[in-house]
């Protein structure tokens, strides 16, 4: 077991929410999991994380979705710790890289993505250059909303299993 799953096992119940918040910002499904501990180790703590995503509503990923800032932009609805605004940098890095029209066309299509769905375009971007996600964004305004709220959904839960593993080796 890892020194900070250990410290996570540790924590008092609304520390461990705080703590856990960080990777995903479902104040349901940071109390599930919350509730879940003690893990044995990293896969328990990663399938209990599921487990609680698959409880959750589209009002908890709306909540969730809340908590990122736009692809390309450093600045999410809700306020942000240092450590998430690092993950969501770390994250968008080969995005940021991209050339700033690529940028700019971002920008516009994440308004029509927010227009069109009611919330921010969600991706799990780690590895993803701003070409790539401008492709996904595209094809993603082509869809229902009730689809895209799933695909949307999904990603989440991708972006949450990174960021915990990320605060376990932290």
């Amino acid at each position: 077991m890892t020194p900070s799953l250990e410290l996570i096992n540790r924590l008092e119940e609304s520390e461990a929410v705080s703590e856990l918040m960080k990777c995903c910002g479902s104040s349901r499904w940071a109390a599930l999991v919350a509730e879940a501990r003690p893990f044995q180790d990293e896969e328990s703590m990663l399938h209990s994380a599921t487990a609680a995503w698959k409880k959750t509503e589209p009002e908890d990923w709306l909540e969730a979705f809340s908590h990122h800032p736009r692809i390309g932009e450093r600045k999410a609805a809700k306020s942000q710790t240092e450590q998430e605004r690092g993950w969501s940098q770390q994250e968008q890095s080969n995005a940021v890289k991209q050339a700033e029209d690529s940028l700019n066309k971002l920008s516009d299509l994440n308004r029509q993505y927010e227009n069109r769905f009611g919330y921010i375009f969600i991706v799990c971007a780690t590895g993803k250059t701003a070409e790539e996600m401008l492709a996904l964004l595209k094809s993603r305004l082509l869809n229902d909303p009730e689809s895209e709220l799933k695909i949307a959904a999904e990603e989440q839960r991708k972006i949450m299993e990174l960021r915990l593993r990320k605060l376990v080796s932290s």
